[in-house]
């Protein structure tokens, strides 16, 4: 039997509670009465990614379709609290209300600022009293270790120099990196698996410090990176199958061979593309003239 519900053309915040209080309360969905705070918290991770993803491919419409994913695993775990009766969603949003008229003292009271690093600095100070931080360490244990690898060490690192517990310049760092690398590689030569698990790390967490110096998204770098191994490897898959060469029985030579040739492809494709957009430029520059 279908429920009491007044459809619209169109929804908004309230329709979307009340929705989520209909799947939840008995009559509703058998899952959605199931989920608990733990069973779905990779799915507020997949849905942020996916937030991510809509931004990176500059896609509005799907970005406007994520981001009310977001706001329904937001709802979710609000209404969980709500039927035990310690928050609900009115609770966040006042909460978050209140944040940012606190965080923003030179817009909603008489603090004057003249740039962005004072905002920010502003920002960091009143952070650390409301939530009672004195030392470095306690702002570094805020940062959660559930974020992403190089994301976490990226930020322990900028907590770390503001400081100065740092390198004078991006050598130090490079040099670190030089260090780790010789150590890591003594390890695997040594047939010790616990301590080239632990060299690694110090090798990617030096990485990502040098990254840091030239200001770098570590995450975003390696990200690319991968675009850029798929990419390639797509290249020499469809090489192989186009020359009938079985990639399986083939030798590393053989597969180098194509990964160079798939090499060369990129860059002739991002060279292409480079002369393509400057010919554009100058056509468009002609036509205003």
């Amino acid at each position: 039997m279908a429920v009491d519900f007044e459809f619209k053309s169109k929804y908004n915040v309230d329709d979307l509670l009340s929705i989520m209080r209909i799947l939840r309360e008995p009559g509703g969905c058998p899952w959605d009465m199931e989920q608990t705070h733990e069973s779905i918290k990779k799915n507020f991770i997949e849905e942020t990614y996916e937030v991510v993803e809509a931004i990176d491919k500059k896609d509005k419409e799907l970005l406007c379709e994520e981001l009310g994913d977001v706001l329904m695993q937001v709802v979710f775990h609000a209404e969980m609290e709500r039927e035990n009766g310690s928050f609900d969603f009115s609770d966040v949003a006042d909460g978050v209300c209140k944040k940012l008229i606190e965080r923003h003292p030179h817009v909603f009271g008489d603090t004057e600022v003249s740039s962005t690093d004072e905002v920010l600095s502003n920002w960091d100070a009143i952070k650390s009293k409301s939530k009672k931080r004195k030392t470095v360490t306690d702002k570094m244990l805020s940062v959660p270790r559930e974020l992403p690898a190089l994301m976490r060490a990226q930020k322990l690192q900028e907590k770390a120099s503001k400081v100065g517990f740092d390198w004078p310049d991006v050598s130090g760092a490079i040099d670190k990196i030089d260090e780790e690398s010789a150590e890591f590689k003594a390890a695997v030569k040594n047939g010790d698996s616990e301590n080239a698990f632990e060299e690694l790390g110090d090798l990617l967490f030096s990485a990502v410090n040098a990254a840091r110096f030239i200001s770098v998204d570590a995450e975003e770098a390696l990200t690319r990176s991968s675009d850029k191994f798929l990419s390639r490897f797509a290249t020499v898959e469809r090489l192989a199958k186009e020359r009938n060469i079985n990639m399986e029985k083939s030798s590393v030579t053989e597969l180098d061979k194509l990964w160079d040739e798939a090499k060369l492809n990129s860059a002739f494709c991002s060279h292409a593309e480079g002369e393509s957009t400057d010919k554009k430029n100058i056509v468009k520059q002609r036509k205003t003239k």
